[in-house]
């Protein structure tokens, strides 16, 4: 990744102001959800700030954790973030990897199924199996989530795992068209509510092939330099593997998934990758835009680079045009019907897509405008200041917030937040 050569104070600013949310704020959030009993963190907190102790722990959540602590050590490691910085809000750079380790092992332990491999839906807060699905896109994340702890920690287990998680995907999760969804616990096909919405039930989602390409992405860039495992040929036999199936995956979004004629991509598909909604994901496409951008640079592959991006900026220029306000992103539009409602993980997203349209393309001077202004909405907005709290989950286009929606629970975490600030802490140097 290269560093945004276009400095300006406005962007120091934001700098700064973002490296406060994270290490006063988002972090030591996270690490008050703990559990040091049972293993894991905690997965409900109601909108009153209410802890259930006992509600269900999603394996999503817990991936999504231990993904986040991993990179919040990575960047206080590779000295992005001081040790007086850290101590200044209250924990030291170790205690950042100690928390990640809580979280690898409370994935390992169990929500790591033994007997017929691949990872749980979810478990009951003792850390026993409560939800046995085993879903492509539930797999994905903790190979995401085993990666960055792999690069944090040095843990070849860590990659070990996450290459069996890989091979698992490959070999039970796919068919000659793309990535399957949903299967029993020992990998018989089932039917998709767990990522299907908005009326339709999909055989095929953007969602699982977008997140099965960041984790193998991650994937293939932290093991680039590994050459000290067990068995170095089959390593590298592996990675070569996971580089094809980034190609192929990229394949797939320009030929069947992105939309040309629309500027967006589908969302839900029948088996043969034929979109069965008109939708239109905001969120979805300006995060696809960067993550996409960010699989070329790991891949490191000329063709590749004039295949996407062409596509990515089209989807960030697309965005900016018709969900982007002047200071917020709209959620979605379903069958011409605008969602208007103001989401924490789109909002987060929309300054990481704009701020890396802006690092690709400085010309268009009105992304890097978009950022200074989304990030105003958040912190004036989004960010919940209640004390114990962390940001809404909603809030309307007024930016009130929307009651009733919890503050932790399975999908609610600090894997946008928090790599929103991650990333910005990065680019902008």
């Amino acid at each position: 990744m290269t560093s945004i050569g276009k400095e300006t104070a406005a962007l120091t600013q934001l700098k700064g102001e973002v490296e406060k949310e994270l290490l006063f704020h988002i972090i030591p959030f996270w690490s008050g959800l703990r559990d040091d009993v049972y293993g894991g963190y905690y997965g409900w907190l109601s909108y009153d700030l209410s802890l259930n102790g006992r509600a269900e722990k999603g394996c999503i959540l817990n991936s999504r954790i231990t993904w986040f602590f991993s990179n919040a050590y990575t960047l206080y490691k590779q000295g992005f973030v001081t040790e007086e910085a850290c101590n200044a809000a209250g924990f030291t750079g170790e205690s950042l990897l100690f928390a990640a380790r809580h979280g690898y092992e409370f994935l390992t332990a169990h929500c790591l199924d033994r007997e017929y491999g691949g990872i749980y839906w979810s478990l009951n807060y003792d850390g026993t199996p409560l939800d046995t699905t085993k879903h492509t896109y539930n797999q994905a994340f903790c190979i995401y989530a085993l990666s960055s702890y792999y690069e944090a920690s040095g843990d070849k287990e860590a990659l070990c795992l996450a290459y069996q998680l890989f091979d698992l995907i490959e070999e039970r999760c796919t068919d000659k068209v793309g990535y399957l969804e949903a299967f029993t616990r020992d990998f018989a096909p089932e039917s998709n509510e767990k990522l299907s919405e908005n009326g339709v039930l999909a055989d095929k989602t953007m969602n699982t092939l977008l997140h099965v390409f960041e984790a193998y992405t991650e994937l293939y860039r932290v093991s680039k330099d590994c050459t000290c495992t067990e068995n170095t040929e089959k390593l590298i036999k592996q990675r070569k593997r996971v580089r094809e199936r980034l190609m192929w995956i990229m394949d797939v979004f320009a030929q069947k998934v992105y939309n040309p004629n629309l500027h967006r991509q589908e969302v839900f598909f029948d088996a043969e990758y034929h979109s069965i909604l008109d939708l239109h994901s905001y969120g979805h496409d300006i995060e696809t835009a960067w993550l996409m951008d960010r699989g070329v640079e790991v891949l490191d592959e000329d063709s590749y680079a004039k295949k996407m991006y062409p596509i990515t900026r089209d989807l960030t220029a697309q965005i900016y045009k018709i969900a982007f306000d002047g200071h917020s992103l709209a959620n979605e539009c379903d069958r011409g019907a605008v969602n208007k409602n103001r989401v924490w993980w789109v909002q987060a997203e929309t300054v990481v897509g704009f701020l890396n349209g802006y690092e690709k393309t400085p010309e268009h001077e009105e992304y890097v405008k978009a950022v200074l202004a989304q990030w105003e909405f958040i912190k004036t907005y989004v960010i919940d200041r209640r004390n114990g709290s962390e940001w809404y989950w909603e809030v309307n286009p007024d930016g009130t917030p929307i009651d009733g929606r919890p503050i932790v629970e399975p999908w609610k975490c600090p894997y946008h937040n928090g790599r929103m600030c991650i990333e910005i802490i990065r680019r902008i140097s």
